[in-house]
């Protein structure tokens, strides 16, 4: 399934129906009087969250909805039906704009709770309403209030609990293969991952979290360069970051270089994101290189009191202290197996 993230649509609740202009026409009732119903009201429009969706796909080929309009009131006092109200499903985590002002109307965090937006046109009143000791044959009815109509931008913005980080290709896919059901595509070239990928991750007495695997970034991030610009807005929602380092293939590219960059495009995205807290994760822990290199990489950590952890997420090796650490900030504590 396409990742789409953002996008834009325009809604109309639906108009109230018109009230009805009648007169009884009944044998031996002379001068029966009015009986005009009443029009319905319109269909409200309702955003809701729901787990079951992870993308915004299906309403970019929806652009425009409308709720059902109310049925026109009818004679012998019958009133019309209210127009069906339009309920919009979302996935968990999607915002909603105003799309002239970039107000945020709503942050829809919590799954199914119906939340009204717009709301549908009152119904006229029929002409039976007008009657009056002095007026007995009203020969006027109400229209029906027209519905509220606006364009809105959602934006989607991730739930998870973790969010891994890190240049193309040190193996944030692999990791969350490796600790989740989640497949993302993995191959031997930079931005492998064009979208994120959510992975539920099983943890100890039947606990969980969930994993988000972010595209790839690199210097520059904030302003547009490559593809981790559009994702790093999901970043926002994590509570804990795994900032993931390759470090095999020194010299020819500088782990702290680009550790500190990563850091660098996160505050400079929001200065929130540089205060998050983060976990170091050395990758690639069963090749060589990394084992001879990781002793010069980990002084440096060592000088500025950064723990750090050297996993190898194809063997698994390392994996189960990284899992524990995450839990302990997570929960306050790493939980013992029953």
């Amino acid at each position: 399934m396409k990742f789409i993230d953002e996008v834009k649509i325009h809604i109309q609740s639906g108009a109230g129906g018109a009230g009805c202009v009648s007169f009884r026409r009944e044998k031996f009732i002379p001068l029966g009087g009015p009986n005009g119903g009443d029009g319905g009201k319109g269909g409200d429009v309702l955003f809701e969250a729901t787990a079951a969706l992870s993308t915004l796909l299906e309403l970019r080929y929806r652009p425009h909805l409308k709720a059902e309009k109310g049925r026109n009131g009818m004679g012998k006092d019958r009133h019309g039906a209210y127009g069906k109200d339009l309920k919009i499903l979302v996935p968990v985590g999607t915002i909603i704009r105003d799309i002239e002002t970039d107000e945020m109307l709503a942050d829809l965090t919590e799954p199914d709770k119906p939340l009204l937006l717009l709301k549908g046109g009152r119904g006229g009143q029929g002409n039976a309403r007008f009657a009056t000791s002095t007026h007995k044959a009203p020969r006027f009815a109400q229209p029906g209030e027209p519905g509220e109509e606006r364009w809105f931008k959602l934006e989607l913005k991730l739930m998870a609990d973790v969010g891994l980080l890190g240049f193309p290709s040190v193996g944030k896919s692999s990791l969350i293969t490796r600790v989740s059901a989640a497949r993302p595509k993995i191959a031997d070239y930079p931005f492998t991952t064009l979208a994120p990928n959510l992975g539920v991750v099983p943890y100890k007495n039947y606990r969980s979290f969930v994993m988000a695997d972010i595209p790839g970034l690199i210097e520059g991030a904030h302003a547009g360069a490559g593809l981790g610009h559009r994702f790093l807005k999901h970043v926002e929602r994590t509570d804990i970051l795994v900032h993931m380092l390759d470090i095999s293939w020194m010299p020819d590219r500088d782990p702290i270089r680009e550790y500190e960059a990563i850091n660098r495009e996160l505050a400079l995205f929001n200065p929130e994101l540089g205060g998050k807290r983060q976990i170091i994760v050395i990758n690639k822990i069963d090749l060589p290189e990394t084992r001879k290199n990781l002793a010069k990489v980990s002084c440096w950590f060592d000088e500025r009191s950064l723990k750090i952890f050297a996993i190898s997420a194809i063997t698994g090796e390392g994996i189960p202290p990284l899992l524990d650490e995450i839990a302990r900030q997570l929960w306050g504590k790493a939980e013992e197996e029953d």
